[in-house]
């Protein structure tokens, strides 16, 4: 059952950050070719219109998207002055409080998230530029955001079992 879950959160996380680098990828052509349009240089080129609020709005869905993978990769940035000091059974309950601490940062994110994306739809608030819904950034986001709770919870339950067997059964990636 644990590979199961151990597969499903990889894919998640996996599909989710290479989502958030299409995006990327995405955005830094738009950008370049807005440059490239206010040169005058290019024949038919010109700005692209609102390319700062799609710049806004890619990114943040990318940030949102890569978390689940550096979540489940354990490649959030980590302090480790103190671990060679610590024994393998203190250094994985301090991998348990840093899941635990990381989930409930995940959950609040979300769910502030959520609460910002109903207030854009219930205030029908608008880009500038482009008349875009606000909420629909913050709906994309909101995938990233899920994923990583999901993620999450899935990383502490790992790291919980990784305490409980003393760090035998269960390595890390």
């Amino acid at each position: 059952m644990y590979r199961l879950i151990d597969t499903s959160a990889a894919w998640i996380a996996r599909a989710i950050a290479l989502l958030g680098g299409f995006v990327l990828i995405a955005v830094i052509i738009m950008t370049c070719l807005s440059i490239i349009g206010r040169t005058g240089t290019a024949i038919g080129l010109g700005p692209v219109p609102g390319d700062f609020e799609l710049v806004e709005l890619g990114v943040g869905f990318a940030i949102f998207c890569f978390m689940p993978w550096a979540q489940y990769a354990r490649a959030h940035a980590r302090v480790d002055l103190f671990t060679p000091a610590f024994s393998g059974w203190q250094n994985r309950l301090m991998d348990v409080v840093a899941d635990l601490g990381l989930l409930v940062s995940a959950f609040i994110i979300a769910k502030q998230l959520r609460l910002g994306m109903l207030d854009k739809i219930q205030y029908f608030e608008t880009s500038f530029i482009l008349h875009m819904p606000l909420w629909w950034g913050y709906a994309a986001a909101m995938l990233g955001a899920v994923a990583w709770v999901l993620v999450a919870a899935f990383c502490l339950m790992r790291s919980s079992l990784d305490l409980a067997k003393g760090g035998e059964a269960y390595e890390q990636l």
